[in-house]
């Protein structure tokens, strides 16, 4: 998989494969928590975040993960989402890393969120250093303090 900084050519791919995954896992379109899918560029880069896409030898998407700045030193890793045929052979682990490493980069800590019901991205985030803060109806909350930037 190579892991590359979002292209607006991909856009629609991005949406179709996002909307997907949690359709998939019986999460519905929300015009509000999904309005960054529709400019990804103003979303994430024009703020200090970030966007990748995964993509096969053949450039088809294959997953994304992105970093949105909350303020100066803090981020949110988010979009961490794989296409079911790619699931368990590494490639969301090495799309969460991407994401992980450029906040580490840029920030002193990232936060994330994820459905209660999803073991295996839960259990990622603890084995990466993540620390559970707190449960908010069926979301669970994460957050990682990094030792300083690697500037």
């Amino acid at each position: 998989m190579l892991i590359r900084k979002y292209d607006p050519s991909k856009k629609a791919e991005v949406r179709e494969l996002v909307l997907g995954v949690l359709q998939e896992h019986g999460f519905e379109y929300d015009r509000l928590k999904d309005s960054d899918l529709k400019d990804i560029e103003n979303y994430y880069f024009k703020k200090g975040g970030c966007f990748f896409v995964g993509l096969s030898e053949t450039g088809q998407l294959m997953g994304t993960s992105a970093v949105r700045n909350i303020n100066s030193q803090r981020c949110e890793i988010r979009r961490i989402y794989l296409k079911k045929e790619y699931r368990g052979k590494g490639y969301g682990k090495k799309l969460f890393l991407k994401a992980l490493d450029f906040a580490e980069t840029n920030y002193s800590s990232a936060h994330l969120k994820t459905d209660a019901s999803l073991s295996k991205a839960i259990n990622m985030y603890l084995k990466e250093g993540f620390i559970y803060l707190k449960e908010e109806s069926k979301y669970l909350y994460f957050e990682k303090e990094f030792a300083e930037k690697k500037v």
